[in-house]
């Protein structure tokens, strides 16, 4: 990757009423001029002309250009957006005449990555790019946007800013070992202030895993006998029918997986097959697979329709018992269980039971508030870091770790030197997650760029 050269890609999905190609690069004008209708080299930045693009004398289409100049660019380099009508041959014909002209195809992320190379944020921020992109609930968005505004960079540079107070004061000490009666540094305050630290980076680190949660959806298995209407449920939860169902017993014989939102975070519900005694090989493979639905699941949905046998409850206690369970007492509408869950199941007296009509819908949104809130998401505010990124969650792993041997250090009152290489190690560490004040290979940086789409 060459970021001397100018780049083009389109900016959109193919297929609309408009289309945006993106232009970034030193001689982005210079080729513009090439193929547009005005000349806009001495044109002002942050403005919109009205033209043609032209194949010499041949009109392409009619279309808008923006205008943006370095420093002040997505990129940080002079960019222009050309929005032209959303015909493939159109958009096709555009950068084929730009390519002609000198530009060359971007690269997936190449723009994001120039944007990062250019000083205009950092790699915490640039991963944020794409996982806004990539958002597909509230939570997503907000947490990608939180990242995107700096305040993950900020925290930090805050974390940063400490450990090189710490790594002063210590080598400080060092520059004055003769003087035994000169104190800079005492051990009881580095020790306070470096477990604050690693209380801090051990707090963003298990954030990783309500991160990842978030962005693939929590896992809900709907299970439960045959014919109690979990696949009834799956359809009305989706408002769609999505699974197949049937007065047949076993007529469900492998998971059935789709999402929904719930106030704002999505959740990847999984049908499964019945539970029941068979000798049907194919449904008895339908119940192994339920089974490992469960132990995948965060939240367990049994459905009932009728009193269960104090085995099947024991039973599924037990396979629930690190899980969320919610017990679901379904088709009320024909009565077949009594009102009072306490005296109907008392072994479930303790646990969270919704009476409701898959059927009918009755009490639907009461199941859906019972799931979110079995969720146990916490409420985030505009100030709040989840770390989604696996890179950024084994940097602070390992600036954990490296931090674990400065506190036994400081606690055995190990030598100042050997702390101090321990404190560099997790200021390095920090500095990997935003590419900051470290030399970034080009191996890394492949890795974070390769799943962006090209015009981004």
């Amino acid at each position: 990757m060459n970021i001397n050269e100018t780049i083009c890609a389109l900016a959109t999905a193919p297929g609309g009423a408009l289309g945006i190609i993106r232009i970034s690069g030193h001689q982005a004008l210079e080729i513009l001029s090439h193929i547009f209708s005005k000349d806009l080299s001495e044109a002002e930045a942050n403005t919109i002309h009205y033209g043609y693009i032209k194949d010499d004398t041949e009109i392409v289409d009619e279309c808008m250009v923006s205008m943006f100049r370095a420093p002040h660019s997505y990129t940080g380099e002079d960019c222009v957006e050309i929005s032209c009508h959303g015909s493939r041959y159109i958009l096709n014909k555009v950068l084929e005449l730009l390519i002609q002209n000198g530009c060359r195809m971007a690269e997936p992320g190449e723009y994001t990555q120039r944007a990062y190379l250019n000083g205009k944020m950092d790699l915490s921020q640039a991963e944020a790019v794409a996982d806004l992109i990539a958002s597909s609930n509230k939570a997503t968005h907000d947490i990608a946007l939180n990242q995107l505004r700096g305040h993950f960079s900020s925290e930090l540079a805050n974390l940063r800013g400490q450990l090189l107070k710490l790594t002063s004061l210590l080598e400080l000490e060092l520059d004055f070992s003769d003087h035994e009666d000169l104190e800079f540094a005492d051990r009881s305050e580095l020790l306070d202030i470096a477990n604050k630290i690693d209380n801090r980076i051990t707090s963003l680190a298990h954030s990783f895993e309500t991160g990842q949660v978030l962005k693939s959806g929590i896992p809900v298995a709907i299970v439960g006998k045959t014919n109690v209407g979990k696949s009834t449920l799956l359809n009305r939860l989706l408002h769609d029918d999505r699974a197949i169902v049937s007065s047949i017993h076993g007529t469900t014989r492998d998971t059935i997986e789709d999402t929904i939102d719930i106030n704002g975070v999505t959740f990847r519900f999984i049908d499964t097959a019945g539970i029941r005694q068979t000798t049907d090989e194919v449904e008895q493979i339908g119940i192994q697979r339920t089974y490992a639905a469960i132990d995948k699941a965060r939240i367990i949905l049994w459905i009932i329709d009728s009193n269960p046998a104090t085995e099947d409850i024991h039973e599924m206690l037990e396979r629930t018992k690190d899980k969320s369970l919610i017990i679901i007492r379904n088709k009320i509408d024909i009565a077949q269980l009594s009102d009072d869950a306490a005296s109907t199941l008392p072994a479930l007296k303790d646990m969270t039971v919704i009476n409701i009509s898959a059927k009918h819908g009755s009490n639907i949104n009461l199941l859906e508030s019972a799931i979110f809130k079995s969720a146990d998401i916490p409420e985030l505010t505009e100030q709040d870091i989840i770390v989604t990124s696996a890179r950024q969650y084994h940097s602070l792993t390992k600036a954990h770790d490296n931090l674990s041997r400065v506190l036994s250090g400081l606690e055995s009152d190990l030598s100042g030197d050997l702390i101090s290489e321990d404190l560099r190690l997790v200021l390095d560490d920090l500095a990997d997650i935003t590419g900051q004040g470290r030399i970034v290979t080009d191996e890394v940086l492949g890795n974070i760029f390769k799943n962006f789409c090209v015009g981004k």
